[in-house]
């Protein structure tokens, strides 16, 4: 569902009821805009073709926009209407309400606001913000049973920025500086953030915040603000799962590797692989490099790592890519062991990827429980003993 209201904030002079701007500052707004209707002095006319009729005019760099009445209609009668008029040196064009709106616009809005300059107090860098959701949004689930994993967690804790997403195999995290000393969290649907990551790509100030929505007592929304465009993201009902649990503490095994010499491996991989979209794939680590082999051994390539310990899992190709992809930078991997999440983390990024059941990783399970049982046994035959011990000490 699209919860995102957006309000765009033009640079210009007020000229009686309408408006006067640069014609190719009003162009960069409307381009930098996510909804398909504006609303302007009352009326609500498309956004893309105001946006080509913009572009298309000539004559001059200012453009000005005013209500206006016209005299007529198609079949000649004398009816009075009221229209937007808009000059551009000598070109002069009426715009009826509606305009460029037909039955399959998208029912997406903004509110168009004029005024001589837009002051944005930037608390977040827009550039490292338009990353981080792009890092992201890949994550983020499409099970209709588990709608809470169509959100983006965004979370303002502890002097940063937290988002969160998974799609309940894989958990994405970015931190981002942010003190502003209040601590929020929103659930965003994943199609309410695609396209704000470009737009914000294109903004010079961000300031980001977080608000009453307005439709709960308890609701919250997500406001991003930059000098053109002002967004406000409504929350998604629901909880978003405990993901800080999942995310292992300790590790036996580390590499440190280039991303991108990794994906190319994986790459002659899926090549050969029966079903490119889901193939299996084997990773030992160890020795100064990390061995990335088919479970069939139709192939195998090798990946240069600082290593240590050693150690090996089996995991999905196909979102190993996709997890180093999104790294796209030297990475360091951390594993426990065969059946247990493994971590991928780069610059305030991290990425956790469940593992594929293999023979190896049962095993290693089945020993360690083995091993736990055995411990358990152990401590408690030497409990009564330690007591005994205890009250004879005392006597």
């Amino acid at each position: 569902m699209f919860k995102i209201s957006q309000q765009l904030n033009i640079v210009g002079k007020r000229s009686g009821e309408g408006f006067v701007a640069h014609k190719a500052m009003l162009a960069n707004t409307l381009s930098r805009c996510l909804a398909d209707r504006l609303t302007i002095m009352d009326f609500t006319i498309g956004r893309k073709g105001l946006l080509n009729y913009v572009k298309a005019l000539g004559g001059s760099n200012v453009i000005k926009i005013v209500p206006a009445s016209t005299n007529g209609n198609a079949s000649g009668e004398q009816v009075a209407e009221k229209r937007l008029k808009v000059v551009c040196g000598a070109n002069t064009s009426f715009l009826a309400d509606g305009a460029w709106i037909g039955e399959k616009t998208p029912m997406s809005f903004a509110d168009v606001r004029v005024s001589p300059s837009n002051v944005v107090n930037p608390n977040i860098s827009s550039l490292e913000l338009a990353e981080a959701i792009n890092r992201v949004l890949p994550f983020t689930g499409d099970d209709e049973n588990r709608p809470v994993l169509q959100n983006v967690l965004v979370k303002a804790s502890e002097g940063k920025l937290v988002l969160v997403a998974s799609d309940g195999i894989r958990l994405a995290i970015v931190r981002l500086d942010y003190d502003e000393g209040v601590d929020n969290a929103v659930l965003v649907h994943q199609d309410d953030l695609k396209g704000i990551a470009t737009a914000l790509k294109r903004a010079r100030r961000v300031n980001i915040g977080f608000t009453p929505s307005g439709e709960a007592l308890d609701g919250v929304a997500l406001i991003i603000e930059t000098e053109a465009i002002r967004y406000k993201l409504l929350g998604s009902e629901g909880t978003f799962p405990a993901y800080e649990p999942l995310i292992p503490t300790e590790h036996t095994v580390m590499a440190h590797l280039d991303s991108v010499e990794a994906v190319k491996a994986l790459a002659s991989l899926k090549a050969i692989a029966e079903n490119p979209k889901s193939f299996a794939i084997d990773l030992t680590i160890g020795e100064g490099r990390v061995l990335v082999a088919s479970p069939d051994e139709f192939g195998s390539s090798i990946i240069p790592a600082d290593t240590e310990g050693q150690g090996e899992i089996r995991v999905d190709g196909k979102y190993l890519a996709d997890v180093l992809r999104a790294c796209n930078s030297m990475v360091d991997l951390t594993l426990t062991n065969a059946y247990s999440p493994m971590t991928f983390s780069t610059n305030g990024y991290s990425v956790v990827l469940m593992p594929m059941a293999s023979v190896r990783a049962k095993e290693q399970q089945e020993a360690d429980k083995q091993a736990k049982a055995e411990a358990t046994a152990t401590a408690k035959a030497e409990k009564p003993t330690k007591t005994r011990d205890k009250a004879l000490a005392k006597a």
